[in-house]
């Protein structure tokens, strides 16, 4: 942090902050560098470092290591041969993405050769039709023609885009997940070279509205998923968001992940598995630690309207008394949070967020969540932005959401508090970014644009967060295809993968036909006293909305006749106390465990993509 310039010697005014409502206060970063003064003060900086090597990038070769067993495909190293969960993995990706694999094997696979280790199967044995040579050359660059850019690259103002910021702001453009995002960049480098630079034309208080085209099948929030199928996302998350980043040319680095010491402390230190773990024995289905939510509690309670709220520190004195009592009487229950002043509060929550023994975003991608602002396009950034939310960790990834909640909640109360959107962001990133004191690795100089980026990487997540947190309809698919291949278990030996792969996706294009003649009726089964289950016709504008609202016709008293007098007085008894209860429409079994659907998700479009599957009606668990 050291290396950090004080505030006084870096004021910044992006390029297209002028003209803008908010005005030139809220584009500047006096924000950020007040709060890392502030930091500075509290003597954060010379806590211990329990990381050692935290934030250090790996080698060549084992980089690549890593990234193949994060991918579930660490199988191809070392020339072992692959079980069906790779086959099944394999099996789903798209030219991009297989093109992201071939690479990383080619790297790795030169390492192995200068290091005289055991040998690497060569990638052409695993996709036999796949030529690797085209995707990456001998020093392991990409030979994809794309905007060149890395962490280090230099940040210049780009040519206003046509209309003006100002039509910018009111535009609503489209942000498709039918298709991967990697195949849409590249079907964009293929028609046009974009604009290089950093900083996008739409500056920093003005944002295009970006809408999400529901499909078919509706669109797909993360906590629509089960846990089971959930657990295949990150993986897939992370071949993707590498694909996309070789297509834009963006040179995607993981850091090294330090060992930290076990902190002597309750609440602050402690890993968020750890805070869970001791949560649960209090509230057995809480997701986010339940200090973390206390705090923002409070804040919601009591210091909205508060002017300055997150800007304006507390008392240095009191926050460290208060940080002692929280550790000795949380838990306990004897911790009055009516005492606690608004602003003491603020700097709990940002010391919480700091103390964390792993940043918020990760140790590993921090780096690439920092150099997110490097590419020009803001939907390609929402692209890398929303890879990198599904890859987090569970824990962290739900406390990360309650946190953009909250931060949306002070922006939505600025008329009140004076915090603008990019107030926030720029007193927020400090402490998502600079981690223990320690700001992830750039050359030297680069800490001006680290700043930058920093705010402009939280305004955007505060400003999509309902974009971010889906899981789009490429990945769902990809997990069906893995389910559906897991049930089948081919069993292939290494002989027949060739074959099998160049196949692929031919196969693809046939997987619709053979299908059984699609029912007229849809049967819908019940979690509630109901003898048979519910008939719906299954026709193509059926939607699950329409399921929805016949089971709460069928539930009302002019339904007689339908049941006798002993099932429709047992439905009566609960009738009242479904009344305000939220009644889903969920899908299980056949290429899915679990899958809460969407409202507007057609029934006909459903049953092509999952004719094994069934429909349950329950009650959300929430």
């Amino acid at each position: 942090m050291d290396q950090l310039p004080q505030k006084n010697l870096l004021r910044l005014h992006p390029a297209g902050s002028a003209g803008c409502s908010t005005g030139v206060e809220s584009s500047s970063m006096d924000g950020f560098w007040m709060e890392v003064e502030q930091i500075q003060q509290r003597d954060e900086l010379r806590e211990e470092d329990s990381g050692g090597n935290e934030g250090q990038l790996p080698e060549e070769g084992e980089a690549e290591s890593l990234w193949l067993q994060d991918t579930g495909l660490s199988g191809l190293l070392g020339g072992l041969g692959l079980d069906g969960d790779h086959q099944e993995l394999l099996s789903t990706l798209t030219q991009t993405q297989v093109a992201a694999v071939c690479r990383r094997l080619d790297i790795y696979a030169r390492s192995v050769r200068r290091q005289h280790k055991t040998p690497v199967r060569d990638v052409r044995d695993v996709f036999g039709v796949f030529n690797s040579g085209k995707m990456s050359s001998e020093n392991g660059n990409s030979g994809m023609k794309g905007a060149q850019l890395n962490s280090g690259a230099s940040k210049s103002p780009p040519a206003a885009e046509p209309g003006g910021l100002q039509e910018q702001a009111g535009r609503e453009e489209a942000f498709n997940m039918d298709s991967a995002y990697s195949e849409q960049a590249a079907v964009l480098l293929q028609r046009s070279r974009p604009s290089r630079g950093g900083t996008s034309a739409w500056g920093k208080c003005s944002l295009p509205k970006f809408t999400i085209p529901k499909g078919r099948l509706g669109v797909t929030r993360i906590g629509d998923l089960s846990l089971q199928d959930m657990r295949k996302v990150p993986s897939l998350a992370l071949i993707e968001l590498t694909a996309l980043c070789d297509v834009l040319g963006l040179d995607l680095k993981r850091s090294k992940v330090g060992k930290w010491k076990a902190a002597e402390t309750r609440l602050f230190g402690v890993p968020l598995d750890s805070l869970l773990q001791a949560d649960h024995k209090v509230f057995p289905s809480t997701q986010v630690p339940l200090v973390l939510q206390a705090l923002l509690s409070c804040l919601e309670k009591r210091g909205l309207d508060t002017e300055g709220i997150l800007r304006v520190p507390g008392s240095q004195a009191r926050v460290k008394g208060l940080e002692q009592k929280l550790e000795r009487d949380f838990y306990a229950g004897l911790f009055s949070w009516d005492e606690v002043h608004h602003n003491d509060a603020s700097d709990l929550l940002k010391r919480f967020i700091r103390k964390l023994p792993t940043p918020l975003l990760t140790a590993e991608y921090l780096p690439a969540f920092a150099v997110v602002p490097n590419i020009p396009n803001l939907k390609q950034r929402l692209q890398v932005l929303h890879l990198l939310i599904l890859i987090l960790p569970e824990p962290n990834r739900n406390a990360l959401k309650a946190l953009l909640e909250f931060l949306r909640k002070v922006v939505a109360r600025e008329q009140h508090n004076k915090m603008t959107l990019w107030n926030v962001s720029t007193v927020m990133a400090p402490n998502l970014f600079l981690h223990q004191g320690q700001s992830p690795k750039l050359p030297k100089g680069k800490e001006k644009q680290l700043a930058e980026g920093a705010a402009e990487v939280v305004q955007i997540m505060v400003h999509y967060q309902d974009l971010l947190w889906t899981v789009a309809s490429f990945l769902v698919a990809q997990v069906r295809k893995l389910n559906d291949s897991s049930s089948r278990r081919p069993q292939l030996c290494d002989a027949g993968l060739k074959t099998w792969l160049r196949r692929m996706h031919a196969d693809r294009d046939k997987a619709g036909d053979g299908l059984e003649a699609t029912p007229k009726v849809a049967k819908i089964q019940v979690v509630w006293p109901i003898k048979d289950p519910l008939k719906v016709p299954l026709t193509p504008s059926t939607k699950v909305a329409h399921v929805l609202r016949q089971f709460t016709e069928h539930l009302s008293p002019g339904s007689k006749g339908q049941e006798d007098s002993e099932d429709m007085d047992s439905l009566l008894l609960h009738h009242r106390s479904m009344e305000s209860a939220n009644i889903l429409l969920y899908e299980v079994g056949g290429n899915i465990n679990e899958h809460r659907l969407d409202p507007d998700a057609y029934l006909l479009d459903l049953y092509r993509a999952n004719p094994h599957g069934e429909w349950i009606l329950k009650q959300s668990p929430t």
